[in-house]
């Protein structure tokens, strides 16, 4: 078969599934209420980081220029790092361009041949993917389990050993054990690596995310996004100041990637700064969350993501469909993008909208859910 036949077979059979995407651009202007962004606290938009961003951009211009390790970091860089790890309580951070590319260099950069991984069946496809390029051996345990996670440790016959978790998984919206989980790894001389990318700004002390509430914990790396709460975009792992020198000197995805533009540094910068000053913001996001959760008749979330299960993906396009019809945009999940293969409707709760827009959207999704069979 020849390959535009084959390319031709592949998009028929995603057609027939209901699982064929495409991009959709938005406009600067639409009126549409955002319920499928992950701009959770509303920074994004913020005047003070849009300053900062574009201060930013015209101080050193669109892009950094080079690698980290050539002439890519900046003194922004080196703010962003040092306060970063001071909001969660960890020692040292590393700045990437992506809460992806985090999870690539820590996961590379820490396993190998010779290392077992441990990773929770529901971690994000980037953690998949490090996993599966480490070259490790690979043990997916059941969600969430923490006797799985400690008999698949102790078979680790004097290997070093990595488990991998999220903080607020990104579907389902339930938290990890990290008490557990980090005490295991401390007694069987394992490392916890945690995504945080649902939690930083969201949920623990003043939005500080579910690490900093393990104290020192020297046996957990955490790793984030900037582009979530924090409204901007690029990662970051954090961690103990020797965990930091061996990413840079042995992360590949890290060393050979073009640093993160100066501008959406400043910009996560700023966002972190009005986050210190403002506890309320992750506590509306909470409070709005309940409240959707409780009305669309679903288990309230950890974080921010609520998860609506619907009927099938094809009934599941229909009700995005439906709620944009309504001025409200949501996301919609299809295998493969779903651990457990059941579709479902993503709604992200944030605090940066308005109450009536956010009672518009309220009832809205509520009828959307009930005439397509969404829910239990």
């Amino acid at each position: 078969m020849s390959w535009d036949g084959w390319l031709a077979e592949q998009r028929e059979a995603r057609e027939r599934a209901g699982l064929q995407r495409a991009l959709r651009a938005r406009s600067v202007d639409e009126d549409v209420i955002d319920l499928a962004s992950n701009d959770y606290l509303g920074l994004s938009a913020h005047p003070e980081v849009r300053r900062a961003t574009a201060d930013a951009a015209l101080a050193w211009g669109a892009g950094s220029g080079a690698s980290r390790l050539v002439t890519g970091t900046t003194t922004a860089h080196g703010e962003l790092e040092a306060e970063l790890a001071g909001f969660t309580g960890r020692r040292s951070a590393l700045v990437m361009s992506s809460g992806y590319h985090a999870n690539l260099s820590a996961v590379t950069a820490l396993a190998d041949r010779d290392a077992l991984i441990v990773s929770d069946a529901h971690v994000h496809a980037s953690l998949i993917d490090a996993a599966r390029l480490s070259r490790a051996t690979i043990q997916v345990v059941p969600h969430n389990e923490v006797d799985a996670v400690r008999a698949a440790l102790d078979q680790a016959g004097g290997r070093r050993a990595l488990v991998l978790t999220e903080s607020v998984y990104s579907v389902l919206g339930d938290a990890a054990p990290l008490p557990e989980l980090a005490e295991i790894c401390a007694e069987r001389g394992a490392l916890l690596l945690v995504d945080e990318a649902h939690g930083l700004g969201v949920v623990g002390d003043r939005g500080r995310g579910l690490v900093a509430g393990l104290g020192e914990a020297p046996q957990v790396v955490m790793t984030a996004t900037l582009s979530k709460s924090l409204g901007a975009m690029g990662g970051a792992v954090l961690g103990s100041e020797a965990l930091i020198d061996h990413l840079v000197n042995r992360a590949r995805p890290f060393i050979f990637d073009t640093a993160l533009a100066p501008a959406p540094v400043a910009g996560a910068l700023a966002a972190l700064r009005l986050l210190r000053e403002r506890p309320e913001l992750p506590r509306r996001v909470h409070g709005r969350a309940s409240e959707l959760a409780d009305r669309l008749a679903v288990s309230r979330s950890a974080g921010a993501v609520l998860s609506v299960p619907m009927p099938s993906p094809q009934v599941a396009l229909a009700a995005q469909a439906a709620a944009l019809d309504a001025g409200v945009r949501v996301g919609c999940f299809r295998p493969p993008s779903v651990p457990d293969g059941v579709s479902r409707l993503r709604i992200t709760t944030q605090a940066g909208i308005g109450d009536e827009p956010w009672e518009h959207a309220v009832e809205a999704l509520t009828r959307v859910v009930e005439q397509h069979g969404g829910a239990p």
